[in-house]
């Protein structure tokens, strides 16, 4: 009989895993539990070798994700990663700014650069919020899409100004604009290297011999701006990366970022004790020179994300929806043929990998689910877990029965593949309604079971059922 605090530990590690990941199976899990909750915490803020799926190994069955120009493959080469992946939060992290920071392939028509742009958000992803916003000021796909390469002494374009105060570090109503103005000012002279040679290429546009050739990021000196500006407060002869060192030591850019990582780790909405667990975060944010990494260490590790309130308190946006049902299911651990059906998956739900509909990104929360959409997802989850064949589905299933010298009885069998699949808790209306559907077919036995036989199929309905609970569309 498992105890109670066994029960509660493994409860909470899952928990952790569905927020700092993207959920995990039960051996992944037992081996995460061995470790204990705050050392794992650690592992994840520091990840190591990915062991991810080879580069080399999936271009023998995708030629096409050699060259990575296309939209549906260049995300069919982020999924293999995220589904096969050692360190969830390194990809977790990532998808966090590709919906903060975001960049959109219906202008860029580049997706190459925009790969380079998540690589360095695994990068620096969890490093200083001031480093991030560097690199990020000099990302080409950036630079392209926000027109910074329009930005000229004499004549500026504020747009990439203006969204680096309003959507990426401090929020509306904390600047003027004025501070626009100016900080735009800054950045002029901060361009592409080779977009002359690119609109050449725009021309002939073929994959030979080496498809479209990313940008890269040039500063050129004589068409910046010298004059003295102020900014924030502050006046002096800023260059672009004084505007960003400004920018990270405002109280709002603390609170602007806290509240954005909270709100996608921990709850969609902020409550009372959630505030106070921001504003912890906003100390940390100072205290540590505005790393990342330490900020969300003292969210993960707060009495407010580990105790039972918080959890199935996010709504599970399409990407972690899938990878997750596909982690948990073992699909696509090896190069599969139809990789790019699943990334159009993530499209029908509502977030299309590098093509947020905006600068904004996603409105994410209870905006996931629509009508439509929500057919969507009951309907790719209980495929996937309903998919007997499927190694983590088989890994369920031989638990069951290696865990029963008898029959289950429908109540039984119920709570084991909430415990398996998860564990995760239901409502008692979820719980009545899988227990009824159980016994419908009475008693399962799982002795001698064959490989797709009626048996194994009663399992599949049952994961295929849970899968499709409320529950289990939120994190």
């Amino acid at each position: 009989m498992t105890s109670t605090a066994t029960r509660e530990n493994t409860a909470l590690m899952a928990h952790l895993l569905r927020r700092a990941g993207f959920g995990a199976t039960r051996q992944e899990l037992e081996g995460y539990l061995a470790k204990g909750y705050e050392a794992v915490v650690d592992d994840l803020l520091n990840p190591s070798d990915p062991q991810n799926m080879p580069d080399d190994v999936i271009r023998r069955y995708h030629p096409d994700q050699s060259e990575l120009r296309d939209l549906t493959s260049s995300g069919a080469y982020w999924m293999y990663r995220m589904i096969t992946t050692r360190c969830p939060l390194e990809e977790k992290i990532a998808l966090f700014w590709h919906g903060l920071l975001a960049t959109g392939y219906t202008k860029l028509n580049q997706a190459r650069s925009q790969l380079n742009q998540i690589d360095m958000f695994r990068r620096s992803g969890l490093g200083s919020f001031r480093d991030l916003l560097l690199e990020l000021s000099k990302d080409p796909a950036m630079l392209l899409w926000l027109d910074n390469n329009d930005n000229h002494n004499g004549a500026i374009n504020e747009n990439f100004g203006r969204e680096l105060l309003e959507l990426f570090s401090m929020g509306i109503g904390n600047y003027t604009e004025k501070d626009v103005k100016e900080g735009s000012r800054a950045f002029t002279g901060w361009t592409l290297g080779n977009a002359e040679y690119m609109a050449i290429r725009a021309f002939k546009d073929s994959i030979w011999p080496y498809s479209r050739i990313a940008w890269h990021f040039e500063y050129r000196e004589q068409d910046h701006d010298n004059g003295e500006k102020t900014f924030l407060g502050e006046t002096g002869n800023f260059n672009g990366e004084d505007i960003i060192d400004i920018i990270a030591k405002q109280e709002a850019s603390a609170r602007f970022l806290t509240t954005r990582l909270f709100q996608f780790f921990a709850a969609d909405d902020v409550s009372e004790d959630g505030e106070k667990t921001i504003t912890e975060m906003m100390k940390t944010y100072f205290d540590s020179g505005y790393e990342i990494r330490a900020v969300l260490r003292t969210l993960f590790n707060s009495e407010y994300f580990k105790s039972e309130s918080v959890r199935y308190a996010r709504v599970k946006g399409p990407v972690e929806l899938i990878v997750g049902a596909m982690r948990l299911a073992g699909s696509y651990q090896s190069p599969t043929l139809g990789i790019e059906k699943i990334t159009n998956q993530s499209f029908f739900m509502g977030q299309g990998l590098l093509n947020p509909p905006t600068v904004e990104g996603w409105h994410e929360g209870s905006e996931w689910i629509d009508s439509g959409v929500l057919v969507e997802r009951v309907n790719f989850v209980a495929q996937e877990m309903g998919n007997t064949s499927r190694p983590g589905v088989r890994d369920i299933i031989d638990r069951l029965s290696a865990g029963s010298s008898d029959s289950l009885t429908p109540d039984e069998l119920v709570d084991r593949c909430l415990d398996l699949i998860g564990p995760i808790t239901v409502s008692d209306e979820t719980r009545d309604t899988l227990v009824r559907f159980a016994k419908r077919q009475g008693d399962l036995n799982l002795i001698d079971h064959q490989p797709g036989d009626e048996a194994e199929q009663r399992v599949g309905n049952m994961l295929r059922l849970v899968a499709s609970s409320r529950e289990f569309q939120l994190a």
